[in-house]
């Protein structure tokens, strides 16, 4: 038999608990050392931040393009429903940034 709701001991809400852990992956990345504030800026800038940690690390394991397209990645996934739908388009901004700053083809272009 289980505890009634109302005598269980009250507990951090999931989406904290969530958030907290998603932060402090960012803050303290094993492959990259972000600069501060770089999922708060514009595209451009969010891009070229990215670049220079991924190609600045040396404890990184794949290449600095799927370094830095990772970390955009967990950072868009992780935000889930709570990013703006602005946010959201200057992440996907942020990737086809990343993918040219590389030389990659961007998303729906076929390539060379």
């Amino acid at each position: 038999m289980s505890t009634p709701p109302s005598q269980r001991a009250p507990r951090p809400a999931r989406h904290q608990q969530e958030r907290r852990w998603s932060r402090g992956v960012t803050e303290r990345s094993n492959a990259l050392d972000l600069e501060e504030g770089v999922f708060t800026r514009d595209p451009k800038d969010m891009a070229r931040s990215l670049k220079r940690s991924a190609e600045q690390s040396r404890r990184r394991k794949a290449s600095p393009f799927q370094s830095a397209m990772s970390m955009l990645s967990f950072f868009e996934n992780r935000a889930g429903r709570g990013l703006t739908p602005e946010r959201r388009q200057a992440v996907e901004q942020a990737k086809d940034e990343l993918r040219r700053l590389y030389g990659r083809p961007t998303k729906g272009t076929p390539p060379a």
